[in-house]
């Protein structure tokens, strides 16, 4: 069994602001394997990272970021919530992101579609994902996505382009089951940490899919995942988690 890969939650986001270049840079430090992103739209459709729904962080609770044009995000300081003193940082594009990363380790790119979005929308950044990614080899970019109509697009779009699908906490082995049969080309599932167990991680190996799972970070959950011999470990603490495999994986 190949060692779990340890890839850091929108950065190494306990020093530096979620989804910026400082997080990402820093989580290059620890020797991570991979970096998992959120990827959305601005109002002018510049596929840029953002994980949250609003943008609260940055003082407009009401307001999404397809409110707002790229040229206007990128005034917008999206390190300030985090420090004070932290260096301003507009937000960053998902070309620049693949640009800067790409050769430096594996990425997992989140496309966050909103139920609010017009289909065109999503469909738009389905494609900007994938055409971004460009050509995969050795699993070095896979997409994901809590919506399942995009995976299904993004199929069509670029067959054989890796896909995983997220799992939320209430959906269950026989869930798993169902969207396995009907959708056999999923590279595999990332599933809350909670919910992984021997009988799921049992179907997905019977299957040959990719077990990824979300957000390690206790002791507890890092030992889970680890135990259970998950392929890719998503962590808020990925330092934590790469000094635990050590241990357990030498």
């Amino acid at each position: 069994m190949n060692p779990t890969l340890i890839f850091a939650h929108r950065g190494a986001n306990r020093v530096a602001a979620e989804n910026t270049r400082s997080a990402f840079d820093q989580a290059l430090q620890y020797a991570i394997d991979g970096m998992e992103t959120d990827i959305q739209l601005s109002r002018d459709e510049v596929a840029v990272l953002w994980h949250d729904r609003f943008l609260g962080k940055l003082g407009h609770p009401a307001k999404h970021i397809d409110d707002f044009d790229y040229s206007e995000l990128r005034a917008m300081n999206f390190a300030g919530h985090f420090s004070a003193s932290a260096k301003a940082e507009g937000i960053m594009s998902l070309q620049e992101f693949i640009d800067a990363y790409r050769t430096r380790c594996r990425l997992l790119l989140e496309i966050k579609n909103r139920d609010w979005e017009e289909r065109a929308r999503q469909e738009n950044k389905v494609r900007q994902t994938l055409d971004m990614a460009g050509t995969v080899s050795n699993m070095n970019i896979m997409a994901s996505s809590f919506n399942l109509d995009s995976l299904i697009y993004a199929h069509h779009y670029r067959p054989g382009f890796p896909l995983v699908y997220n799992f939320e906490e209430e959906q269950t082995l026989a869930d798993a089951q169902r969207v396995l049969r009907e959708y056999p080309f999923l590279h595999g599932l990332c599933l809350p940490i909670a919910t992984l167990d021997a009988a799921m991680a049992g179907l997905l190996r019977g299957q040959g899919k990719s077990i990824a799972v979300y957000t390690c970070n206790s002791d507890e959950e890092i030992n889970k995942a680890l135990r259970l011999g998950v392929d890719i470990l998503i962590s808020d603490v990925p330092q934590k988690a790469l000094q635990m495999r050590s241990e357990e994986q030498p």
